[in-house]
């Protein structure tokens, strides 16, 4: 199949079982939301965080590792299964530990920490699906994590709604967290034995230096995992569960359109490693083209959502959250600079420059303990979203100034070109919007995203290049 073909199936394949994920967990989060209240919500959403935070400890960057290392050699994927399977449930063990001494230290009410528990035991399944979805991403086989994903979705769904039926408390919604993960452990592993059934070779030897070389992408893991998350826990800690509710009514919102460079770095990754070996051309103009997407997809969300969070919050969450609107319209740029600096961080990992990534992730780290101790205890879930949201520019912008230093350059007058026809026509989006806004909030949102495509379309931000190359996506000479 056509590379870039390949590359479109596959992202169609995980698109569409993320967005039906997305919908679900959507639907089921609001339930949760509005069922618990800010306080329980609070206290679930700490849950989340806390053990988000250690989660990458069970990983420590073997699953993009063997991403990496079987799609430029699939003769070993045998090897790379045995022995980082083994590796991850020493580390789910100690990392599972580590969270249930921590939590008792904190003095946290018994409640919160069975909850913490319930949802520690979920992040270690799906730290361990991990390494299954991780072959099948190698060998460009989405569909099978897809079915996975669209499986989670339903299990969470479907008991969302029994533990409201039946009158549960946050603790039933935690036990959800972790049935359906331990479940969709069961299923990733039939489909690989039932698709991949090989002989274990452990190997002993392989181990060290494997975490040697997985350990920078697992380090930026545990930087992306500390400063998305520490917020929540420092919340909770200074100003109690209420807060942490508000906070991550926002918050989560803008974690599920990140889904969208996260389908599509899935896909597009084992890609760009192996042009990394084969064509350095084509691998800048993939990362190329995958910037540009991401402008086009950013810019015109951020400006709309920013003008519309007070009817989106109140539509979806209703009048208790009221103080999650600014919350939306400071983080949503948090979700720009994300969207703009995902493709450049796919480069330097695909090109074997992953510690930079880390290094740059570590110092930011620093920066956002250091932002939230200043700006929390005074600015409460303000504080923590302006936090955020400065945290990723200096990330971005940071990526950005290496990324010359590798022999990947960015065309800087291309770029800013493309910058200025994308924001042209974001801005005339958003004044329709401003203008407009008691109007449905769907049809609004129809008709703005369809003037911004016109106006794109008028001002050339869609050029022959991308035009062709969409053609030779869908199959059209």
């Amino acid at each position: 199949m056509n590379p870039v073909k390949k590359i479109a199936k596959n992202t169609l394949v995980l698109l569409i079982s993320q967005i039906i994920n997305y919908v679900l967990a959507f639907f089921y989060m609001i339930y949760i939301a509005r069922y618990l209240g800010a306080e329980g919500f609070g206290i679930l959403s700490f849950a989340l965080a806390f053990t988000g935070i250690f989660s990458i400890l069970a990983d420590l960057g073997l699953n993009t590792l063997t991403v990496r290392e079987i799609a430029r050699d699939t003769s070993l994927t045998s090897k790379y299964f045995s022995n980082t399977l083994i590796i991850k449930i020493i580390l789910s063990t100690f990392t599972f530990l580590l969270i249930a001494v921590i939590i008792n230290l904190l003095n946290y009410p018994q409640e919160t920490i069975n909850v913490v528990y319930l949802v520690a035991l979920s992040v270690i399944f799906t730290a361990i699906s991990g390494i299954f979805n991780s072959i099948f991403q190698a060998h460009e086989k989405m569909e099978y994590q897809s079915l996975g994903q669209i499986l989670q979705g339903l299990l969470m769904f479907a008991g969302v709604f029994i533990i409201i039926e039946y009158g549960f408390g946050v603790l039933g919604f935690a036990f959800v967290y972790f049935l359906s993960s331990f479940i969709i452990l069961l299923y990733i592993f039939i489909v690989y034995i039932w698709k991949f059934s090989s002989r274990m070779e452990i190997e002993l030897d392989f181990w060290k230096p494997t975490l040697k070389e997985a350990l920078p992408f697992g380090l930026t893991g545990i930087s992306g995992m500390i400063y998305t998350y520490i917020d929540s826990v420092m919340l909770s800690l200074i100003h109690g569960n209420e807060v942490v509710g508000w906070y991550n009514a926002g918050y989560r919102l803008i974690l599920v359109l990140l889904f969208i460079p996260a389908v599509i770095n899935l896909s597009i990754f084992p890609k760009m490693s192996q042009y990394h070996i084969s064509s350095k051309n084509s691998l800048m103009l993939i990362n190329e083209k995958y910037f540009k997407l991401m402008l086009l997809i950013a810019l015109p969300l951020g400006i709309g959502v920013t003008l519309l969070s007070n009817r989106i919050i109140l539509l979806i969450f209703g009048a208790d959250y009221l103080n999650s609107v600014i919350v939306l319209q400071i983080i949503i740029w948090t979700a720009v600079f994300t969207f703009a600096g995902a493709a450049f961080v796919k480069l330097f990992e695909s090109i074997n420059k992953q510690m930079i990534i880390t290094k740059i992730s570590a110092i930011c780290v620093i920066v956002n303990i250091f932002l939230n101790l200043l700006l929390i205890p005074k600015y409460s879930y303000v504080g923590a979203s302006i936090s955020t949201t400065i945290t990723e520019i200096i990330l971005v912008g940071s990526i950005f100034a290496v990324t010359p230093k590798i022999g990947y350059g960015i065309n800087y007058k291309k770029t800013l070109k493309i910058i200025l026809k994308v924001l042209i026509a974001s801005l005339i989006m958003g004044i329709f919007i401003w203008y407009f806004q008691s109007l449905n909030l769907l049809i609004l949102v129809c008709l703005a995203i369809l003037l911004y495509l016109i106006i794109l379309c008028l001002i050339k931000g869609i050029d022959n290049d991308d035009i062709a190359l969409i053609k030779q996506i869908i199959g059209i000479n």
